[in-house]
Parts: structure tokens; C-alpha cells; sequence
């Protein structure tokens, strides 16, 4: 583009061309309707990513007095939210990077702050912009299950969710009459551009799609069974591992050895306590289910379970109907060696003691010899190596 006749008249009502700008733009693909149409795409996929993150955290740590309302039905529901969960963060990545770029020159003007109204937008830009880049690179190096930080990601993960919702809407706020103005095509305010700039400004909001499309389709593939061929960027093939599984934790990594499954006995602790071999688990009535193993990295895979339902062995046990469980597992460590499990879960007739995973004896990396597998659950709440189940 030249700087000659319209084009250079235009360039000084751009965000970064006009009074005080310390940067002259003359893109169209700069203006406030380009930035606007991105910002929809964008807050749709952060909206989207915000609730059905707030839906695992739910979960993984129930508030006290939602813990006995968690849904256990469909028993697909945690494999659909965290799918969408994780789908929706890999996209706003592409439509983040658009969004910024579409937005910088306003970084370039002078005066950096022109009263309190432009002090408090700038402000909100900084937190939002911020946090969003750290909560996006969190959640992507999770997927990929490298921690190169000291502290707990799923608190912060959620803590910075609402530092940045917060941030969001404070910046919404701010910025309503210039979206309202853009928000439409042809609204009152919208900056008619040059045919060629326009042109340029469909060229960029169709790339835009194609890039979240394309990204979507080849990662997406660890949830979304159809898509499966297809994946490339995800972490995981869900056919690859031990029993075709793919294995989040394996027994080596949280100290399980076969030595240390000598002498192994389920151990019930209840008004009528008592102790399982494997052998005698095994002449216990065998229940099948189909049910999703669901990680929070966002594979997710149905598989054919088998195994003594759990409710049964706690009616062995006398345990009262309402009760809550603590479930032990043989690891040595980790956040989740220790799970509690809420009454409608524990007496659910598809709640399962596993000992059998599509027809074999479990793999020690899957939990031999016993896991519990249960509907609507996170796959960390689906504990191996079971080895005590505890009355609360």
C-alpha cells in the first residue's frame, strides 16, 4: 500500500496513526473492527475454556456442599468438558497472537497515560494481557506434563482463571462504547476502508478461522474418536500404551514395584472391617462396564472394565448408604495417593473395584493389582493400586 491520496487520509484515524502516536500504521487491519471481530472469536474460546475449567475443578476438589450433587450421569460428562476444556485453550492461542498483533500500535502512543480513564484502561490491558499469556502457556505445558515451575498448577491455574475473568470484564467495561461502535459491520462509528484494505481484512479473519480450525482438528483427535487419524500435535495417541491405554502415571514413577505387591490384600475398613486376597476378589461376583478413563491433559479413551462393584464391598462391610470413602492407594507420594469419593459415586452399580481392563489382568502401569474406575470422574480420582478403602 502507498501513503499517497485516501490511503494516507484514512492512516491518520487509525489506533496507531493518529495525534500522539509515536508510530505511524497505515494497515486497515489495525482498526478497531478488525480488533473487534478477533476479540468476539477470542472471548467466545476463553468463555468457553473458563466454565469447563471451572467444571474440573469442581471435580477434582468438590466444595462441601456440592460434593454429594456431582453429576454421575452421562458417563461421558467429564471426557466432553475436558475435551472442550482443552480444545478450546489450544484455540484461543492463534486468536490471542491475531488479537495482539491487531492491537499494538495503541501500545505506541505519547503521553502513556492520558487521565484516569485511560490510566484504568491501560491498566486492565496489562493484567489481561498478562495474565492470559501465562494462563494459556500453563495450561499448553500441562498438556504436555513439563512443570518448569515450583508451585502447585492446578491452584494457580484456577486462582489466575479469575484473575483474569476479573480483568476481562474491567476491560470490557472500559472499552464498551468503542466495541458497541464496531461491534456490526456497518455500525455508526465503523471506519469505512478502502476496498483493498477491506479485502485485506477478509483475507486475515479467514486465515484466522483456518488457523483455529486447524489446530482444533489435529489435536483434538485424543478426545474426539473420528478426528483420531488426524492428530499430530497432541501429546498422546489414545491407542498407544500398555492394554492400548496411554498411561499418565506409571508404576515406576510412583514407586510401585511388582516386590511391593507381595502379599497384597484389599483392605475395607468399616463397622465390619475385613481383608481380600486378588484370588479371593476373583471369586467375588465379576462386573463389566464400559466407561471413559478421562485425563485433565485432555485425552480421553473408552475402555471395557472388569471387576467387583464397589457398593457390594461395602455392603460386606456394613458401610451405612450415605457414607463418603477414602480410597488409599500403594504409591509413595504424590497429590493424589489419597482420594475421597462422595456416596453417589461409591453406590453407583457401575462404580467398580477394575482387576480387568478389556479382557486382561490390569498392567502394573494401569494398577494392577485393583483400581477403582467410576462415571463422570477425572482420570486422577480414578486411583491405582488400591490397596485400603476407608470409611469417612
Amino acid at each position: 500500500m502507498d501513503g499517497t491520496g485516501e490511503h494516507a487520509e484514512n492512516a491518520g484515524r487509525q489506533p496507531g496513526g493518529g495525534e500522539g502516536a509515536l508510530v505511524t500504521f497505515r494497515a486497515g487491519l489495525h482498526d478497531p473492527r478488525t480488533a473487534t471481530a478477533v476479540g468476539r472469536l477470542l472471548g467466545a474460546a476463553m468463555l468457553l475454556c473458563f466454565l469447563t475449567g471451572l467444571v474440573s475443578h469442581v471435580l477434582q476438589q468438590p466444595p462441601g456442599r456440592l460434593a454429594g450433587s456431582l453429576p454421575v450421569r452421562p458417563v461421558w460428562f467429564y471426557r466432553l468438558t475436558q475435551g472442550v476444556h482443552v480444545a478450546s485453550g489450544i484455540a484461543a492461542i492463534p486468536l490471542l497472537l491475531v488479537k495482539l498483533w491487531t492491537v499494538y500500535p495503541r501500545l505506541f502512543v505519547s503521553p502513556p497515560i492520558r487521565g484516569l480513564r485511560h490510566g484504568v484502561e491501560r491498566a486492565s490491558i496489562a493484567v489481561l494481557v498478562s495474565a492470559t499469556l501465562l494462563q494459556l502457556t500453563m495450561g499448553l505445558l500441562n498438556i504436555l506434563q513439563w512443570y518448569p515451575w515450583p508451585f502447585s498448577f492446578r491452584q494457580v491455574h484456577f486462582a489466575l482463571a479469575w484473575v483474569l475473568t476479573g480483568s476481562l470484564l474491567l476491560h470490557l467495561a472500559v472499552k464498551s462504547p468503542l466495541i458497541a461502535a464496531h461491534w456490526r459491520r456497518r455500525g455508526p462509528g465503523t471506519l469505512r476502508l478502502p476496498e483493498d484494505e477491506a479485502a485485506d481484512r477478509r483475507a486475515l479473519l479467514w486465515s484466522v478461522g483456518a488457523a483455529v480450525g486447524a489446530v482444533t482438528v489435529v489435536s483434538a483427535g485424543q478426545t474426539v474418536t473420528p478426528l483420531r487419524s488426524l492428530t499430530v500435535l497432541a501429546p498422546r495417541q489414545v491407542d498407544h500404551g500398555p492394554q492400548a491405554l496411554p498411561v499418565t502415571k506409571t508404576a515406576a514413577e510412583a514407586k510401585v514395584s511388582e516386590r511391593a505387591l507381595r502379599g497384597w490384600q484389599l483392605q475395607v475398613a468399616g463397622p465390619r472391617p475385613y481383608a481380600l486376597t486378588l484370588e479371593q476378589l476373583r471369586r467375588l461376583p465379576q462386573h463389566h462396564a464400559e466407561l471413559p478413563i478421562a485425563c485433565v491433559e485432555g485425552w480421553s479413551k473408552m475402555a471395557r472394565w472388569s471387576g467387583v462393584r464397589l457398593r457390594e464391598l461395602l455392603e460386606r462391610a456394613e458401610v451405612p448408604e450415605h457414607a463418603s470413602l477414602r480410597v488409599v492407594s500403594l504409591q509413595l507420594g504424590g497429590a493424589y495417593r489419597v482420594m475421597e469419593m462422595e456416596p453417589q459415586y461409591a453406590r453407583d452399580p457401575l462404580t467398580l473395584l477394575a482387576l480387568d481392563l478389556n479382557g486382561e489382568a490390569l498392567d502394573l502401569d494401569h494398577g494392577r493389582p485393583a483400581r477403582i474406575i467410576a462415571p463422570g470422574r477425572p482420570g486422577v480420582l480414578q486411583t491405582k493400586w488400591v490397596h485400603r478403602i476407608e470409611v469417612l
